[in-house]
């Protein structure tokens, strides 16, 4: 059980946890699966997506900008398509255009009232300054890969918030769509931990490695875990 009067800020994953991004990315290759041909489907686009994604991210720290590019290449290989006639920008471009989730503004307002809020995101800065305006809520940290120089699930990139939060670990609560990404290293430093499982009733994992990591809590939604940390009557 989550103790929440003793928390002082929560974190959140962006990008499948806030934005959704798995209708963003499939939005965004929808011209390259028509122009060529692709006939895997949703569901087994979004597996090769966390596949390819996991790959750039596990080498040598490259920007986002280009592990979106390296995604897009290992597409195009995928389909023999020439890399002359691939435009690898196309998830990059499309990125600031994501869409937060439905109940994310409304629920991030009224956590914002009783905590302080901070993101882990891998990304970079410049992109996420792009999604910040659509979150419409004022961030008190954030912390990206391209400022730690690593990608989640490293744990640099939570001793780093640690180091940027300032506060002791047993205040901090983390809140992610991914276990493997988010839940499995907080968990591992001893951060309460919460799985945002925005893909409750659907199959596999879709654009996120797997992991059996065990959260905290467990809410479909955000406003269910702001129904939890801060109910109307407090």
């Amino acid at each position: 059980m989550i103790d929440f009067g003793r928390i002082d800020v929560i974190s959140f994953d962006c990008y499948g946890t806030l934005i959704d991004w798995e209708s963003g990315i499939l939005d965004a290759l929808a011209s390259f699966r028509s122009e060529f041909g692709v006939r895997a489907t949703d569901e087994q686009v979004l597996e090769q997506y966390a596949a390819l994604e996991s790959v750039m991210e596990s080498g040598e720290y490259v920007s986002y900008r280009d592990v979106l590019r390296g995604v897009m290449r290992g597409f195009a290989r995928r389909v023999s398509v020439p890399e002359e006639r691939l435009d690898a920008d196309v998830l990059a471009k499309s990125l600031p255009n994501w869409r937060p989730f439905p109940d994310t503004v409304a629920s991030l307002r009224r956590l914002k009232e009783h905590y302080r809020l901070a993101i882990i995101s891998n990304t970079d800065d410049d992109l996420f300054a792009h999604t910040a305006r659509s979150l419409e809520v004022p961030f008190d940290f954030v912390v990206t890969a391209q400022q730690v120089g690593a990608y989640k699930p490293s744990l640099r990139n939570f001793t780093h918030a640690l180091d940027v939060f300032e506060i002791p670990k047993e205040t901090w609560l983390h809140a992610a769509q991914s276990r493997f990404h988010d839940v499995a290293p907080a968990r591992s430093l001893g951060v309460a931990t919460v799985w945002v499982n925005r893909r409750a009733g659907k199959t596999g994992e879709g654009a996120t490695a797997s992991s059996d990591a065990t959260p905290d809590l467990e809410v479909p939604n955000l406003k269910a875990l702001a129904d939890r940390a801060a109910p109307a009557s407090a």
